[in-house]
């Protein structure tokens, strides 16, 4: 049983799914020619205390369970900002994915971190009205966008990607 669980984790866990059917996000662009990745290594953007950014990877997070993903992820953070990163961590990720709903951000547009072909953004959770079956109601929404290079995908598998990964987290059980 999970003892504490952060949003980040479920969706770092869902971009990892959701990848499986959409694997030409999951890269590189290199010698002008995408090289597919083998495995799924998401880039986490981490914010350091003394300023600045870095982007190390969780490896394979599609073989992860929830458990090991968050002990992963507190690991990565902590190891970020004492300055004890492996460089392998700093070169695997395949895709990254940013989260600035923490810091009250509600959408983000992101740029790609070469030689990778995609960047998810996500923005903080907000309450908005829909509309669902006839009848209106107020929800907990949270926007995802999508960085992507054109050389590799389109905004139809863009979409098709985004539209995953929205399923995913409307059906948290499946992460």
């Amino acid at each position: 049983m999970t003892k504490r669980l952060l949003y980040s984790v479920l969706l770092i866990r869902a971009v990892a799914l959701a990848l499986r059917s959409t694997p030409e996000l999951n890269g590189f662009w290199l010698n002008d020619a995408f090289k597919p990745a083998e495995s799924i290594h998401i880039g986490v953007a981490i914010s350091l205390r003394q300023g600045g950014l870095v982007n190390p990877a969780i490896h394979d997070v599609d073989k992860k369970n929830l458990d090991e993903l968050m002990e992963s992820m507190l690991d990565l953070v902590n190891r970020a900002r004492t300055g004890h990163l492996r460089g392998s961590e700093l070169a695997d990720g395949t895709i990254t994915v940013t989260n600035l709903g923490e810091q009250g951000v509600e959408s983000v547009f992101g740029v790609i971190y070469p030689p990778q072909v995609a960047l998810v953004g996500f923005g903080k959770i907000v309450e908005r009205p829909v509309a669902y079956h006839g009848m209106v109601g107020v929800r907990p929404m949270i926007d995802a966008t999508l960085s992507a290079d054109h050389r590799v995908s389109d905004g139809h598998r863009g979409g098709r990607f985004l539209l995953a990964i929205e399923r995913l987290l409307q059906e948290p059980e499946k992460l």
